[in-house]
């Protein structure tokens, strides 16, 4: 049998965008693996070649704010990662991770109420290589994963691309609810193989999991010897006083995922770690070693040198602020731009808002019209293993000027308020 592969490509042509569907005959679909028919391609990744132009305000990416970081900064940490040894720097490294980075990374997790010694830590290539490990050696084709609805994009990849099914737990603006939790336990037929969850600054929902629920979590989940991977990128960007534990901290059979991408350095450097008990560690240590045998040892010497110059914990204060000051302006415009009928999260931290539209307004239809409006978000349905969210979207302040968020949400609001009318105008003369 002969599949055709059908992506969605966003062509120009004069003064206007479209989505046209791009056709590559495929002549070795036949002897693909199964897993590889569950891979999907991230939106996100695939909206970047559009959303990097200079016109195109974007709400879309994570990326992470990196104009405070001075290229100086980064050049002279170079130059001392070399010239403290010429030698480890430019060759494979360990499995594990650096000892100098691995002890940067302990006295985060410090911060976090989180004792840990260095073998205890892996370094990956972003957090994004912990998901795939953690999928590689847990997860069976058919194999139960639960996660928040919604959840992480990436998550939901890696969990599929290895066969998971995946059940979905709703969350409400204080994060995952646990009597709903309670309830998918009891209706499975099969035990999970471990509980994903994003508790701090929510990916995409952009909430926080409450201090009297993180403990209701971690009570269910010793009884019901549920494993729980814990997805703490945004952890210090928090834009309040209030103090959110991590989940590892209250539980040390937790599994916890970090990076440096979005707070410590620059997502171009692909650096993150993974703490687990010491069995899962070394189970993931050699699907790693299996991977790509170890982490840049370069980019880890250069990142090492600039928390050196840098330390984390006024670089975490100095970005929080930016941050929020984004995320004011971001919903400040939202209730001045958008219709009454739109809703949204108002987050303490991280990244994102997620917005409800009325039911029929499908995100993913109205996105090409939105980069015609020269201003791009992420449809909702992403964050969903079926076909949920249509309504959603995910927006990031982190990357705009305060200007461009201003400017690109009375943009959105524009193309927003037309598929409404448009809708109300049809249903009222059928």
């Amino acid at each position: 049998m002969i599949f055709v592969s059908v992506p969605f490509t966003l062509y120009p042509v004069p003064s206007k965008i479209v989505v046209m569907p791009e056709f590559i005959f495929d002549k070795w679909s036949d002897i693909y693996a199964r897993r590889a028919v569950a891979l999907r391609s991230s939106q996100i990744r695939d909206l970047f070649s559009v959303t990097s132009r200079p016109e195109i305000i974007s709400f879309a990416g994570g990326q992470p704010y990196t104009k405070p970081v001075e290229a100086t900064d980064i050049v002279s940490s170079t130059k001392e990662a070399l010239d403290n040894d010429k030698e480890t720097p430019l060759r494979y490294g360990g499995g594990e991770g650096q000892h100098g980075l691995r002890l940067h990374i302990i006295d985060f997790l410090k911060a976090e109420n989180i004792k840990v010694h260095e073998d205890d830590v892996l370094v990956t290539v972003g957090a994004q290589q912990a998901l795939d490990l953690v999928s590689k050696i847990f997860i069976d084709a058919g194999d139960i994963v639960l996660t928040e609805s919604p959840s992480y994009v990436g998550a939901l990849n890696a969990f599929l691309s290895f066969g998971a099914q995946i059940e979905t737990v709703d969350l409400d603006n204080n994060g995952l609810k646990i009597t709903a939790l309670k309830e998918k336990l009891k209706k499975l037929k099969k035990k999970p193989k471990f509980l994903y969850t994003v508790p701090n600054y929510h990916n995409p929902a952009g909430v926080t999991l409450s201090n009297k629920r993180r403990h209701e979590l971690i009570k269910l989940a010793k009884a019901e010897k549920l494993l729980i991977v814990e997805d703490n990128a945004y952890s210090m960007l928090g834009f309040e006083n209030n103090v959110y534990p991590a989940l590892k901290s209250l539980d040390e059979n937790v599994i916890y995922l970090g990076t440096f991408s979005k707070i410590f350095f620059v997502p171009g450097a692909r650096l993150g770690w993974v703490i687990a008990p010491k069995a899962i560690l070394e189970k993931l240590s050699i699907a790693k070693q299996a991977a790509d045998l170890c982490t840049g040892a370069l980019s880890q010497s250069i990142t090492e040198e600039y928390l050196h110059l840098r330390p984390w914990p006024k670089r975490a204060k100095q970005m929080s602020k930016i941050y929020e000051k984004k995320r004011d302006v971001m919903l400040k415009t939202l209730e001045k731009y958008f219709p009454k009928d739109a809703r949204w999260t108002r987050p303490k931290g991280g990244f994102y808002v997620w917005v409800k539209l009325p039911y029929f307004v499908d995100t993913t239809q109205m996105l090409a019209e939105a980069i015609n409006e020269k201003v791009a978000y992420v449809p909702g349905n992403n964050f969903y293993p079926n076909e949920e969210g249509k309504n959603y979207m995910r927006l990031s302040y982190c990357l705009p000027e305060l200007k461009e968020i201003d400017e690109g949400i009375k943009r959105l609001a524009k193309v927003v308020k037309s598929r409404i009318e448009l809708y109300r105008s049809f249903k009222k003369y059928r």
